[in-house]
């Protein structure tokens, strides 16, 4: 016997769920389940789409070998409740009845819309191992191949600060939560016959160690991990990195790993007591669309910055590819396509959330999660945010640029996050590329707690193609958050992180993502509902 971890109720040894409040207990194996899983596709890189259909889950086996839906039991129960409240509140006066369902019907409409909603399961934290490969092979004559990695950092609830809100009356500023925190990094350079020659230590500190102190293989290849430096080819191009420097003889194959421990925990910017489980962190100092502020509030968040730095109408010109095609910019608020767009978004925001940002952020989300399919085939160089609508497709960075253009429309701040996605077994990963905004508390709520307003909003992820709403899952590992940089420099050199003797017959074999020994889950597990938001 135990007891469950959320309302303590006794449970028997090796069951999967508590009979009290339906909640996965911690000890569930890992459910064989794939969500909308859309992975982010670079210049070297390919993507692919699960194809398995969300499960509600909750099948368990009876000492007789029957099959029992667990879940299926509990929305039955659930549904017998709600007919009996309906049938009370029929025989209820008519004044009564009115007067109810004016101040609880939105809440029960949207708790009789949550019974039957699909839904994803993810854990709410999980220590694992993050192997990245990449195989170079190289022809009958000398060759040589540069390559960059971006070291990973820390994350938290407000990324690169401590803190979150500010107070007003003199209490303690409130610390940021760690969403991811790197616990140790290697590097190990292989053989064809994948022994290992060099297993090498990545610092997780952010110390450095410059080019002429770099570390030289076994096999003469170079290994060092410099400072951001955009002018100087021996230093990093995005955010500091480990850069390496093979020098191919004839027939050579050089295999590395990229290995990576984290510990990743949920939290959630988005506080609505009907959609986000308690387990999650973050959801009292969330936002919805009743503490929401306005569109010209944000110029009054964070000193303005990402105001200033991330609202640009066009941003990212990808230029010309290979053969000669102009692709424009990846996010464009000028187009034609994107301002009918909005303005049809807007046209469904009631009257009074009009200027609301929540409402329009998350009417833009819903909207393209309801109108924009996946596609697993998607161009390698990336479709445009105008041309995803006009297409009605797109995979995952290309959802995002069309995310991200609509937003502009409004003047709300959004950026690219890049890293890897895994399923909920934590077998199958991709690279993945989603997004960041910037959404602010209204003015009142904000003096109502006594939060400085210059530090009262949130910085969240929003992933279209997965439906996470202001949610981060440990399923997705961070490996870089876009900074400011309208030439769009930065952002070319992510997708494009070395170069290799193709002309001499080099052949680069694209990432390959792995999970290293066991995942440790911990803190239970939680459903995501998918359901749009009703916006009143």
């Amino acid at each position: 016997m135990g007891s469950c971890p959320y309302c303590q109720s006794v449970t028997q040894a090796g069951d999967t769920i508590c009979y009290t409040c339906g909640r996965i207990l911690a000890s569930m194996k890992s459910e064989n389940f794939a969500m909308e899983q859309q992975f982010h596709k670079g210049s070297l890189d390919t993507t692919y789409k699960m194809t398995r259909k969300p499960t509600r889950g909750g099948m368990v086996q009876t000492h007789t070998g029957r099959n029992i839906d667990l879940m299926k039991n509990r929305r039955n129960k659930t549904r017998h409740l709600v007919l009996l409240f309906l049938v009370a509140f029929i025989m209820l006066a008519p004044q009564v009845r009115e007067n109810l369902f004016e101040k609880w019907a939105p809440g029960l409409q949207e708790y009789i819309m949550l019974i039957p909603a699909e839904y994803h399961i993810y854990p709410n934290e999980a220590t694992y191992t993050l192997d990245r490969t990449v195989i170079i092979m190289n022809s009958n004559q000398q060759g040589w191949a540069y390559e960059d990695i971006v070291i990973p950092t820390d994350i938290t609830s407000l990324t690169g600060e401590n803190t979150d809100f500010k107070y007003t009356n003199g209490d303690l500023p409130s610390p940021t939560a760690q969403i991811q925190e790197i616990l140790a990094i290697n590097l190990l350079l292989k053989s064809e016959n994948e022994a290992v020659d060099d297993f090498i230590q990545i610092p997780t500190n952010g110390s450095t160690l410059e080019y002429d102190e770099r570390y030289i293989s076994t096999k003469g290849h170079s290994v060092w991990w410099p400072e951001y430096n955009g002018n100087d080819n021996r230093s990093c191009k995005v955010s500091q990195c480990v850069k390496m420097e093979f020098s191919l003889s004839p027939g050579e194959t050089v295999i590395f790993s990229f290995q990576v421990t984290i510990t990743s925990t949920s939290y959630s910017w988005w506080d609505k007591a009907t959609r986000v489980d308690s387990v999650i962190n973050g959801t009292g100092d969330g936002i919805n669309i009743e503490n929401s502020g306005t569109f010209e509030d944000l110029l009054n968040r964070g000193g303005g910055e990402k105001s200033r730095d991330f609202t640009d109408m066009t941003w990212y010109n990808r230029g010309a590819d290979a053969n000669g095609v102009n692709h424009g910019y990846a996010i464009n608020a000028q187009h034609e396509l994107v301002n009918q767009t909005a303005e049809m978004i807007s046209a469904g925001i009631p009257e009074n959330r009009k200027d609301n940002a929540y409402a329009f952020a998350r009417a833009a989300f819903d909207y393209l999660h309801a109108h924009i399919t996946y596609d697993k085939n998607a161009p390698i160089t990336a479709r445009s945010g105008p041309v995803c609508l006009e297409d009605k497709t797109g995979d995952c960075d290309e959802q995002t640029n069309a995310f991200l253009s609509l937003l502009r429309i409004k003047n709300i701040p959004g950026w690219y996050v890049f890293g890897a996605l895994a399923d909920m077994d934590y077998v199958a990963w991709e690279g993945h590329g989603w997004g960041y905004i910037q959404l602010p508390m209204s003015e009142s709520w904000c003096n109502s707690k006594e939060i400085e307003l210059d530090s009262c909003f949130v910085d969240a992820a929003v992933d279209v193609v997965n439906n996470k709403w202001l949610l981060h899952t440990p399923n997705a590992y961070i490996s870089w958050i876009e900074e400011a940089d309208s030439t769009g420099t930065l952002l070319n050199n992510y997708y494009s992180p070395g170069k290799y003797s193709k002309s001499l017959g080099t052949e680069r074999i694209r990432p390959v993502y792995s999970t290293l020994g066991d995942v440790d889950t911990g803190g239970g597990k939680y459903q995501v509902k998918i359901l749009p938001e009703t916006l009143r």
